[in-house]
């Protein structure tokens, strides 16, 4: 049952990598809006993408490459972490202390898990 469910899904894994990766070389390939006419409607306005010639264009894909940087995106400025004005702590640094040996733990191997 598992090499059968396995070789469909490879399948079917390879033919989503195929189609996707069709459909973001159109995209790539596909020429940049060169202006934009804007046409006022009874229901409001409604901005449309031309070329050079003024021919209408489809929308602007997003360039996948950089789809992901959209996730790095927000809201508010970036947290700041600085320490309260004010308030002094001295740090010590304790010297001479000495270690014990039955406080080292050693090191221990084992071998790689089990695999069912």
């Amino acid at each position: 049952m598992k090499p059968v469910l396995r070789s469909y899904l490879a399948l079917v894994l390879a033919a989503l990598l195929t189609l996707t990766g069709q459909s973001m070389a159109v995209a790539r390939g596909m020429p940049n809006a060169a202006g934009e006419i804007v046409l006022c409607t009874g229901f409001g306005p409604i901005s449309v993408l031309v070329d050079q010639n003024g021919q209408p264009v489809g929308k602007p894909h997003i360039c996948p490459d950089y789809a992901l940087s959209l996730f790095a995106l927000h809201e508010g400025p970036p947290l700041q972490f600085l320490r309260p004005l004010g308030q002094v702590v001295t740090l010590q640094i304790e010297t001479g202390r000495v270690v014990a040996m039955g406080d080292i733990v050693p090191a221990t191997a084992r071998g790689p898990p089990a695999i069912f």
